[in-house]
């Protein structure tokens, strides 16, 4: 589903508001991604204790989420070009919504773990689908900008999870077993999630079709109808038209056949793709999400404070996101990977050292404030380099004639070293707490020479000039 169109003419501002709101709308398939994937950080400790089950069992019902996610998101392109962008998001949106219910009135664990595998699968195509269609709607001369907003929303869904699960927290006394709406407090944090996944299968009813879809669907004319809302009355719209038939015209659907090459198999540049998304998790990122009130607590926070460190970690992401938003064309890419990598490595260490001082389930003093704030310094150095980096430079690296397969196996790399890393984690923690971030932060100090290395930059380039 490549979405390369020549520029065109920038929208009239008496559109860009319109346009705002499409690009809004399809972005909330960002928030439920990010929504989705961390809500569940609430409920871990709660879900452990009411089906009496150990680490493993524990860490499938967090990580299957993420074999779902790999299904939809290698669904969604070709039920996009079949059916049509919209009709995917509404199903993500139908996913998403009888997964909250399930989710929220489960009959046993297993039932659980399906309601959070049709919810993952929903997460997958939302993150195909979003960008997609946004890239395909925006004006060319907005593109970039509103491109963020997918981003911008899946941080902001971490930030709202974690705040409605601190509030229903207090609403349910501090207990996450607490009785709230005659359910269990983490049952209605799981069930929340219906409220944006209405909204988001409401907005997906005012939003147009992609001009791309409609002009290979044979619908021209509302193609053109598109076309005059976003990008003004003043379009050459025949002239339009034929650049998206002419980009069409022009594309190379390529295949997995077509990235074989080299001593390794694969080319040179998709090993390269593949390094980068499996180093953006493999440093732990998603620990922070998924079990950080887990984590906090289990050092001697009180569940209140951990729910509330939980939501202070997440306002720290959306800011590191904005800090590479603005960074990432004045500095570039491989210098903000480098400076994050760097400052990953050293939170990373300070959590390990602070975490070995830990003693019959509580911190000392000193060590619990430097495990607070390397917790908070980590997640910031991830979101201002490697949060966004991996996806712009994924986007820009590859040569034309592979691009579309080529993030596909690094996306489907990602997927299983986020799973990976997910599962892990509770079996490592209940061994040894320290060895686990001292794991994490040597694959955060080996992707310095790793970037130092193999990675280009793509900076100031033309997506012709990569090959």
């Amino acid at each position: 589903m490549t979405t390369t169109l020549t520029p065109g003419k920038a929208a009239s501002s008496d559109h860009l508001g319109h346009v705002i709101f499409i690009t809004a709308a399809a972005a909330m398939g960002g928030f439920l991604f990010g929504y989705d994937s961390s809500v569940i950080n609430g409920a871990v400790t709660a879900i452990q204790h009411r089906y009496h089950v150990g680490s493993a069992e524990l860490a499938q019902v967090v990580a299957v989420a993420l074999i779902g996610s790999a299904i939809g998101a290698a669904l969604a392109g070709r039920t996009a070009d079949r059916i049509g962008r919209i009709r995917v998001m509404q199903i993500a949106a139908a996913l998403f919504t009888i997964s909250a219910v399930g989710s929220a009135l489960p009959f046993s664990l297993w039932d659980l773990v399906l309601w959070r595998t049709l919810g993952g699968i929903g997460i997958g195509m939302a993150s195909v689908i979003g960008p997609a269609y946004i890239a395909e709607v925006a004006p060319p001369a907005y593109r970039g900008r509103l491109g963020s907003f997918q981003q911008a929303a899946i941080v902001v869904g971490i930030a709202v999870s974690q705040l409605v699960n601190w509030g229903i927290l207090q609403a349910a006394h501090g207990d996450q077993r607490g009785h709230l709406l005659g359910l269990e407090a983490w049952q209605v944090m799981l069930g929340v999630m219906v409220v944006p996944a209405a909204l988001y299968g409401l907005l997906s009813f005012a939003i147009p079709e992609s001009p791309r879809f409609l002009i290979s669907a044979g619908r021209i004319d509302r193609a053109k109808q598109v076309i005059s809302e976003v990008e003004g009355t003043g379009t050459d719209l025949d002239a339009r038209v034929g650049e998206i038939h002419a980009a069409m015209r022009s594309e190379h659907r390529s295949t997995f056949k077509d990235l074989l090459g080299g001593r390794s198999g694969l080319l040179p540049i998709v090993w390269v793709g593949i390094g980068l998304s499996v180093f953006q998790q493999l440093v732990g990122i998603n620990v922070a999400f998924y079990y950080s009130s887990t984590l906090w607590q289990s050092v001697g926070v009180d569940p209140s404070s951990s729910f509330l460190y939980s939501f202070t970690t997440s306002i720290i992401n959306i800011i590191g996101t904005v800090v590479a938003i603005v960074l990432v064309d004045r500095l570039g890419r491989k210098p903000l990977a480098l400076i994050g990598s760097v400052g990953m490595t050293v939170s990373l260490a300070l959590e390990a050292w602070a975490f070995s001082s830990l003693h019959g389930g509580t911190l000392p003093h000193a060590q619990g404030v430097v495990a607070l704030v390397a917790a908070h310094a980590f997640v910031f150095f991830f979101a201002m380099s490697w949060g966004v980096v991996v996806w712009v430079m994924l986007g820009e690296m590859f040569p034309n004639r592979i691009r579309a397969a080529a993030l596909g196996v690094a996306a489907a790399a990602q997927w299983v070293a986020n799973w990976a890393i997910t599962a892990s984690f509770p079996s490592l923690s209940g061994w040894n707490l320290t060895a686990t971030y001292v794991i994490y932060a040597a694959f955060a100090l080996l992707s310095i020479p790793f970037v130092l290395r193999f990675v280009p930059e793509t900076k100031g380039k033309s997506l012709e000039e990569m090959g």
